[in-house]
């Protein structure tokens, strides 16, 4: 079984797009969602800078986009994706990639709503300092004991020894000097404390904008952050991914389900590697790609043949839900 994953917030790096761009028909598909974000993803995915880039406002609606290329450049047709593709995932802002890949969202509303949840997260961000520090190895069990004694939250258990934990630039400062669980401790550049109760009213804003968005059902097996599990209702999806933001992403318990569901293989798309080099710890023996240029397509397809379903499928319903490198900011 095949499982095709998109990263999150810090998977991106200074000119990953162009080579993208050389592909016909990209920069007419990214023209037109930079009219529909108000974001010219364009300059932002091959000219900016790296600080530019990391602005939560510009780095969600860029990730989306180069997720959408990337997957339609795969799967030129949404049939063909739905035949191959046996669950999709995202990791944080990946789940809106993930969500127009499974049909629950038209790349038009993907485009406005992560548009609106990248400005709303800064926004949120901008109200007090905070941050956020990878935690990698040590004891779990004392390292989240030890975050909750500074009062930080374990914002991204990530599987594979990585916790990503988030508070106050004074709750932080007194982690890295406890180091609970022997645990190194990596402050990460980051606008706050995403997936966290600071980011509190970036879910009240996203909530006065989802009423109106066209929602579909999923038409392939969509795994949510929030508990790992596949959800089946794509006004349920939708919720998930609003309520997302203020809380903590379980990257480790989406792996947890890949395992059970009995994938073989797992394709990251742009800006990928984050997720892959996860699973190469916690999914031995799945095979994994990182799709991060056109150059990746040829192998991209000998998996997909391999592991994939029927490349002809319909996707013509919904299908029934299943059994319940950088470190990922957001």
């Amino acid at each position: 079984m095949l499982v095709l994953v998109a990263p999150g917030q810090g998977a991106q790096a200074p000119g990953f797009l162009n080579p993208w761009l050389e592909l016909p028909g990209v920069a007419d598909r990214l023209h037109w969602w930079s009219a529909v974000a108000g974001l010219d993803l364009v300059h932002y995915g091959t000219e900016a800078t790296a600080e530019e880039i990391r602005d939560t406002a510009v780095a969600q609606p860029l990730l989306v986009a180069a997720g959408l290329v990337s997957s339609g450049v795969l799967f030129p047709d949404d049939g063909q994706a739905r035949g191959a593709i046996g669950a999709v995932a995202g990791h944080s802002v990946g789940e809106i990639t993930a969500a127009v890949v499974a049909g629950v969202l038209s790349a038009e509303s993907a485009m406005a709503l992560v548009r609106r949840r990248g400005q709303a997260m800064a926004e949120a961000a901008a109200v007090t300092e905070t941050g956020m520090s990878a935690v990698l190895g040590g004891d779990p069990e004392e390292v989240l004991a030890g975050l909750a004694e500074l009062g930080l939250t374990p914002a991204n258990t990530n599987g594979a020894g990585q916790i990503v934990a988030a508070g106050t630039t004074e709750q932080l400062a007194a982690l890295a000097a406890a180091r609970p669980g022997g645990a190194r401790v990596i402050a990460l550049k980051v606008a706050g404390a995403f997936h966290t109760e600071h980011m509190t009213p970036a879910v009240a804003a996203l909530q006065a904008l989802v009423p109106a968005v066209p929602v579909a059902e999923p038409a392939l097996r969509y795994i949510s952050n929030a508990d790992g599990q596949v959800v089946g209702g794509g006004k349920e999806i939708v919720r998930r991914l609003v309520d997302q933001v203020a809380n903590p992403v379980r990257w480790d318990l989406c792996m947890e389900t890949f395992a059970e569901l009995g994938v073989t293989a797992m394709i990251e798309v742009s800006p990928a590697g984050t997720l892959v080099g996860l699973a190469k710890r916690a999914l031995k023996g799945v095979r994994t790609l990182a799709l991060k240029t056109p150059a990746d397509i040829e192998t991209a397809r000998e998996i997909v043949a391999e592991h994939g379903g029927d490349l002809t499928g319909s996707g013509d319903g919904p299908v029934a839900p299943g059994p319940s490198q950088p470190v990922p900011a957001e």
